[in-house]
């Protein structure tokens, strides 16, 4: 007989985990968002209206994402992984910080800020290890090349797979989302019936659903926490002396 299958953890992280890396939320009240309404610079309207303010709104937010570093929420999840644990991040996060603190299963439900793809087949995708994408830079299809996320008002093409995904889950770990962005809040309602459910946030007595267990703090104290009971029991559970009811 083979070995029994590994626990899933399935982790679904938003834009509060990369907030304690310093990458503004566009809900903040300070920073980059602040000065650029969401309509001119994340949907398709604004792109069509002037291309060259969102490609400049994106570098600005891509040297961002560049100068930030993983904290230990993304390093937590990592070292679970290396210990043997099965681990899946979707993230709704367009920074590759899960992905440099050590995490190898990663999807961006939102796509990456780190990557160009073409205006004419979004299949096509272009690495930006350096610099950031201007007017004139075409794919090979010869059409512009636009930031590698998903705007308000476009298709999560992903999406199918995160539900996917969510349904393998033997546990179910949200950290640092209000769960009010759609689609990706209805991705907890694919999750196999009575699967263990925990919310992570400083605001998780409010945000958290009916069912959902509640950690009322930050990412980068919260998740290191239950991400120490799980290596040290070699086990998904979650512990009650850490744990709101």
């Amino acid at each position: 007989m083979g070995e029994p299958a590994r626990p899933h953890l399935v982790v679904l992280t938003g834009a509060g985990i990369s907030a304690e890396s310093g990458i503004q939320t566009f809900r903040a009240t300070d920073g980059l968002w602040a000065d650029h309404p969401v309509e001119e610079v994340a949907t398709p309207g604004g792109w069509r209206r002037d291309p060259g303010r969102v490609l400049r709104f994106y570098n600005q937010r891509r040297d961002q994402v560049r100068r930030a570093r993983p904290n230990a929420a993304h390093k937590a999840l990592a070292a679970l992984e290396k210990q043997g644990f099965r681990v899946s991040i979707i993230t709704q996060n367009i920074d590759d910080l899960h992905e440099r603190a050590g995490s190898r299963h990663v999807l961006h439900l939102h796509g990456e800020i780190l990557k160009a793809r073409s205006t004419v087949d979004r299949r096509m995708h272009y690495p930006l290890p350096r610099g950031g994408i201007e007017l004139g830079d075409l794919c090979d299809k010869g059409s512009q090349l636009r930031p590698d996320v998903v705007w308000f008002g476009e298709e999560v093409p992903h999406f199918g797979e995160a539900c996917e995904i969510v349904g393998e889950a033997d546990l179910l770990l949200v950290v640092g989302t209000s769960l009010a962005v759609m689609p990706a809040a209805s991705l907890l309602h694919h999750a196999p019936f009575d699967t263990p459910c925990v919310l992570v946030d400083p605001e998780a007595e409010a945000l958290a659903p009916p069912g959902v267990t509640r950690l009322s703090q930050a990412a980068g104290k919260g998740v290191p926490a239950l991400v120490r009971h799980w290596r040290r029991e070699g086990r998904l559970w979650l512990p009650a002396t850490l744990l709101a009811s």
